[in-house]
């Protein structure tokens, strides 16, 4: 059983190792070997050039793809994957096209994971943990008031002018700004033609409190059901969303009137300018520590008052370790990897994993990687 890890990016890089370094058999597939031999060719020299004729030529039945590769590239190894009887993983949202695979993966008896890095993945973790208690608990009710939030955000450790710092190209980061969003805010549907229109603040319950900029990221609401909440409960509001420091959206302004000129897909080669100059003024230094914040919050309230309140806290720091963004992303798909390898995950399509001991397993693997990751019970 191999595992055919695709891509050595700067998000991959401790997920593979800590396979290698299991003693998995790992083959390696990127673009540059040179990249790839100077992240892992300390522990292994199986690196191969990415082809995927010649990845799905060699694939067996029981393997497993893992994809760290841009998007485009999911779906077609996915296929790959079930036409030889392998699995497939990737942190990367699922697109249609991998949801059209759910039923040729039941049928091949393989599993297609998706959405197991931080966001989605880790958020997704929380919710299920969450969710999963407050079902179990007395103060379950389907008439109460549920609200919930799940706000994320890589952020500088250390803050600077432009309130924000690039681990990786700014392009992906623009082009999410141009992105509609849709969430539900006191049992309405809330959009925003661009996330700054539906900004907010936000306080978090780390151990010193701080006060963060957040906004609806994409459209919240198809979550709803893959959290297995019951459309006859009284759900108030829903908002999965990016998180960001104080004084963010001020520092951003001209970017913002910038992407605005640019609308439209005439204006990609104009955010391309842009992304060029943004990275360049505002990357990461080579031993500049990043930070990753994390809060995923349920609340349920009967007559005014709470009767179920608990948060997931995660702050998590770059060390020796590496970026907190790299081990938070990559680290997650390696256990799903393992997940799967192990038996513990069911043929056919999943998003991260809602199985309560798979869920308590892996949260408790990520408590290592982060600083601070706590249940935070608001009523006790």
């Amino acid at each position: 059983m191999t595992i055919h890890w695709c891509g050595t990016g700067l998000s991959a890089i401790p997920g593979l190792r800590r396979l290698i370094g299991a003693g998995h058999d790992v083959q390696v597939w990127n673009r540059s070997p040179g990249k790839a031999e100077a992240a892992v060719g300390d522990l292994t020299d199986r690196i191969r050039v990415f082809d995927a004729d010649a990845l799905a030529a060699i694939l067996a039945p029981g393997d497993v793809v893992v994809s760290m590769l841009p998007a485009d590239w999911h779906v077609p190894l996915a296929r790959a994957a079930i036409a030889a009887g392998a699995n497939f993983v990737s942190s990367s949202y699922t697109a249609p096209e991998m949801r059209a695979l759910a039923g040729p993966a039941r049928a091949e008896g393989v599993a297609l994971v998706n959405e197991i890095g931080l966001d989605p993945g880790i958020d997704h973790l929380m919710a299920h943990g969450l969710l999963a208690e407050y079902r179990g608990s007395d103060a379950f009710d389907p008439a109460n008031q549920l609200h919930f939030l799940s706000y994320c955000g890589g952020i500088p450790r250390i803050s600077n002018p432009f309130r924000y710092k690039f681990s990786w190209s700014p392009l992906g980061v623009l082009k999410a700004l141009r992105t509609p969003s849709r969430s539900l805010s006191d049992g309405r549907i809330l959009e925003a033609a661009r996330p700054w229109e539906a900004l907010s603040t936000f306080e978090a319950p780390l151990p010193r409190r701080e006060r963060f900029e957040v906004y609806p990221n994409r459209d919240s609401l198809p979550f709803v059901a893959q959290y297995g909440i019951d459309p006859s409960w009284d759900l108030r509001d829903f908002v999965r969303g990016t998180l960001r420091l104080d004084g963010w959206a001020k520092a951003w302004t001209h970017v913002f009137g910038k992407i605005e000129a640019l609308d439209g897909p005439e204006g990609d080669a104009g955010l391309s300018d842009m992304s060029d100059r943004l990275w360049a003024e505002n990357a990461y230094g080579p031993d500049e520590a990043d930070r990753v914040v994390l809060v995923v919050d349920l609340r349920a309230a009967r007559d005014g008052a709470d009767v179920w309140h608990r948060t997931f806290v995660l702050d998590a720091s770059g060390d020796a370790r590496g970026s907190a963004m790299a081990r938070l992303v990559s680290v997650p798909v390696a256990l799903a990897v393992e997940a799967v390898i192990g038996g513990d995950i069911a043929p056919g399509l999943h998003a991260a994993t809602n199985d309560p001991p798979l869920v308590a397993r892996f949260l408790s693997e990520i408590a290592a990687l982060a600083q601070y990751l706590q249940v935070v019970d608001r009523l006790a």
